[in-house]
């Protein structure tokens, strides 16, 4: 993998990983208002594949190494 291939799933991976903190502060600031819980449910949901595409770009940047 080159260094501008590096370089590009890093910063996606900043953005994702900024992207579901979001959700998390939003999720909480929801629950703390009392808003509908299926809306509250759809947005874990969304925050569930931001996690799961962390993963990914994770397993990308750091490879799984057999030894």
């Amino acid at each position: 993998m080159s260094d501008q291939e590096q370089a590009e799933i890093r910063l996606e991976f900043a953005r994702v990983k900024q992207e579901h903190t979001d959700f998390d502060a939003a999720i909480n600031a929801m629950i703390a208002v009392g808003c509908d819980a299926l809306q509250i449910q759809r947005m874990k949901k969304k925050k569930l594949a931001l996690k799961d595409r962390l993963k990914q770009l994770e397993e990308r940047i750091i490879p799984d190494i057999i030894a």
